[in-house]
């Protein structure tokens, strides 16, 4: 009997510590999201499917076509494996100017940038369940060179990203 009962406590740890992870929420992320969310949920994103290049940081907030992940080809393994069932792609970015920037997605999904021949580590992650519109934002140092954004473990088919400079 305890040892249900320590099993039944550990379990209901693991389940809370997970939603101590995932905040729910638009006031639960750690930065204002105002911009980012208002950029993805603006209307007539322009559709890129995956494997595009785009020739600069895109103006507005784009959606991003999505395959299984053996048919991706992504150009470099992503950090997180992927799971069964999930989706991913990739959009190159020939020009950037160096600066901070926010790579904020409407869904959740695994973010790798890839610039240099190296993944980047992100500067600063926030993310929240249960706000309509968003679902993680992350900061990333860029150089002013080219660069690869990979999506991987995405639920969907296509996500919306937006690329904007920290303020």
């Amino acid at each position: 009997m305890r040892v249900l009962a320590l099993l039944a406590a550990l379990a209901f740890s693991a389940t809370s510590a997970l939603a101590a992870e995932e905040p729910s929420g638009c006031d639960k992320f750690k930065w204002s999201i105002e911009r980012e969310r208002a950029a993805l949920t603006a209307p007539d994103l322009a559709r890129l499917a995956s494997g595009s290049e785009q020739a600069a940081l895109p103006a507005s907030a784009i959606t991003l076509g999505l395959v299984v992940p053996s048919e991706a080809k992504l150009p470099s393994p992503p950090e997180r494996a992927p799971k069964d069932g999930t989706f991913a792609g990739f959009t190159s970015v020939k020009s950037a100017k160096a600066g901070l920037y926010t790579i904020s997605l409407s869904a959740g999904a695994w973010i790798d940038v890839i610039q240099d021949g190296h993944v980047l580590k992100p500067v600063a992650f926030s993310g929240a369940t249960d706000c309509s519109g968003i679902r993680k934002t992350v900061k990333y140092q860029l150089s002013a060179q080219p660069f690869v954004l990979q999506i991987s473990g995405a639920r969907e088919n296509a996500v919306a990203i937006a690329f904007l400079p920290v303020q």
